[in-house]
């Protein structure tokens, strides 16, 4: 958060918790209250940077598509123009996203590099796509790299693990 709206030219950054990924298992539904309220301490913990977080996807019927939760910002903030932040693991399966190419023209994707994930290989291959010439998509080549999963973390936190080096 902090490199995007210090570095990378936001001028807001809006946390989205997902209570369901259309791509993860459907029982880590019921985690999505908690992990908004997390997410909500970790930003008050920051005044200084802009990231707000929003509850948006909480109060949807299942599942919460991506394309469906920026129509919605779109049509809540019209003012707005908003950007989809992804890390470049998610690059290499973005075609099997609902509705990616309407992403990619509308909206436009930020990506964050990931270790083991070559962003600009993948993002070649978006762009090769026949209508991949009117894709927005912007890679943070030197972004610094967190070699970590927000998974990984929850995983860590259930464990009792210290992971206060990876929370905001």
């Amino acid at each position: 958060m902090e490199y995007l709206t210090r570095e990378a030219g936001f001028d807001r950054v809006y946390l989205i918790v997902s209570p369901q990924n259309p791509f993860k298992d459907p029982s880590l539904a019921e985690q999505g209250e908690r992990r908004y309220r997390a997410a909500v301490e970790a930003v008050q913990r920051y005044p200084e940077l802009r990231v707000r977080v929003d509850d948006i996807e909480l109060h949807r019927d299942p599942p919460q598509y991506t394309i469906d939760t920026l129509d919605l910002l779109k049509a809540r903030e019209p003012d707005n123009g908003f950007t989809l932040v992804i890390g470049s693991d998610n690059l290499e399966r973005f075609r099997g996203w609902k509705q990616a190419v309407r992403i990619l023209k509308e909206y436009g994707i930020v990506v964050y590099p990931r270790p083991g994930y070559d962003a600009e290989t993948l993002a070649a291959a978006l762009r090769s796509d026949p209508e991949g010439e009117d894709f927005r998509i912007r890679i943070l080549a030197d972004a610094p790299q967190v070699d970590i999963s927000s998974t990984e973390i929850r995983k860590g936190l259930e464990e009792g693990l210290d992971m206060s080096e990876y929370l905001m």
